[in-house]
């Protein structure tokens, strides 16, 4: 089956593949080319729900980021290169290999059918003062000081809040690429915070009251 055929195929395949160019014209080709490549992954990783994959051009570099999400296990993988069609074959590959390593864990994980908690997280952007505000004038008006509080929230999301074993919180850390992770603890029960470390580690943070 040629690419063309491939990509019409995906049409009613159960999931969609995402788009996001940056600096850069997506064409039909490259599409057909990264669903040609993803959809082999069909092979190792079943229940999926979606995939972003974002192109990106800076100069000489090709980037390439991919972000699946299946059975609310999210996996990102990217690569950099010279010619953005090899930067398609090293993160799909990339991608591939995280889903090997992790495949019976994953498989152990979604057969436990814990049932997810929703959190309400709340996206926050900081506004900035302009440098040439004349802070002892414009403070002494309330309107003014409203209007430069320093956050606002500019938009709400919901995330499942997932119990999990430390061996399935790293895994899903090392998956996703994720700073950090909220999450309850399989054996106690105790909500725990997993955050990627500068060294390299992961480092486990519980409230003393969860």
């Amino acid at each position: 089956m040629n690419r063309k055929n491939k990509a019409l195929e995906f049409v009613d395949a159960a999931y969609d593949i995402h788009f996001t160019g940056r600096h850069v014209e997506i064409t039909d080709s490259m599409k057909d080319y990264v669903i040609e490549k993803v959809s082999k992954i069909e092979r190792f990783m079943n229940r999926i729900i979606d995939v972003n994959v974002i192109l990106d051009i800076q100069k000489l570099d090709n980037r390439v980021e991919i972000i699946l999400k299946a059975a609310n296990t999210k996996i990102t993988s990217s690569a950099c290169c010279t010619d953005m069609y090899v930067s398609i074959d090293q993160a799909v590959d990339k991608l591939e290999a995280q889903i090997l390593k992790y495949k019976s864990k994953l498989q152990d994980h979604h057969a436990k059918g814990h049932a997810d908690l929703n959190m309400q997280v709340n996206v926050l952007t900081p506004r900035q003062i302009s440098d040439d505000l004349d802070i002892d004038d414009e403070f002494s008006k309330k309107e003014e000081f409203d209007r430069f509080k320093p956050h606002r929230v500019v938009k709400q999301e919901t995330r499942p809040l997932k119990t999990l074993t430390y061996d399935e919180a790293v895994m899903k850390m090392e998956l996703s690429g994720d700073a950090f992770m909220l999450f309850k603890n399989e054996v106690d029960q105790k909500l725990k915070v997993i955050y990627l470390r500068k060294d390299g580690n992961y480092g486990i943070i519980e409230p003393a009251n969860s």
